[in-house]
């Protein structure tokens, strides 16, 4: 069995958060999503937190070296010792450079890539019911549009980086959760990245 250092990788609204929590459960690693811990910064009212928060709200990303340093601290905490599912990093190539260079610190690399594939109208419309369900103020339409923007230009291109290694499996995210998740189920055991 192959130890699950995972990446899942999507455009906004692709319901990869969701996804990357039931894959991280059911292989028994911790899902490392960037989002939560900064919006656990922002809700915690921390120096990091209010930085964030005013980046977010005119719809910018968090910088590179602010968003590896969390990632690195992270990482080096002892539950992911055994493996780990990245959520919103690396989100572009410098982003993958600084991965790359801690990974190798530990003689260790990714394993596979998960690509949730979902139109632009897919996500569009998932986001704003998403902004109206839960009142999120990071999801006006404007500020959406400029997310996957970002998404098209910067965080796709890390793919094609992957791609190259032979990682990287796209997954219909269009249907039920559970579809879905079977999808991807599939796709890991294909490369022995099963759970316990």
């Amino acid at each position: 069995m192959t130890t699950a250092r995972l990446l899942i990788v999507g455009p906004q609204g692709s319901g990869k958060g969701t996804q990357g929590v039931r894959i991280a459960e059911s292989l028994g690693i911790p899902a490392v999503s960037t989002g939560d811990v900064f919006r656990a910064a922002v809700k915690d009212g921390t120096e990091l937190g209010k930085k964030v928060q005013s980046l977010i709200e005119a719809g910018h990303l968090v910088p590179d070296e602010l968003t590896s340093a969390v990632v690195r601290e992270r990482l080096a905490q002892e539950d992911a010792a055994g493996g780990f599912l990245l959520d919103g990093y690396p989100r572009n190539l410098g982003q993958v450079a600084d991965l790359d260079e801690f990974l190798a610190g530990r003689g260790e690399e990714l394993t596979g890539v998960i690509e949730l594939s979902v139109p632009r109208e897919e996500s569009m419309s998932r986001l704003t019911l998403r902004a109206q369900q839960q009142g999120r103020t990071d999801d006006t339409e404007e500020a959406i549009a400029r997310r996957l923007a970002i998404y098209e230009s910067e965080t796709a291109p890390i793919l094609d980086v992957y791609r190259e290694r032979g990682i990287v499996d796209t997954i219909d995210g269009v249907g039920t959760l559970d579809e879905i998740a079977e999808r991807i189920g599939a796709a890991l055991a294909a490369r022995d990245l099963v759970g316990a």
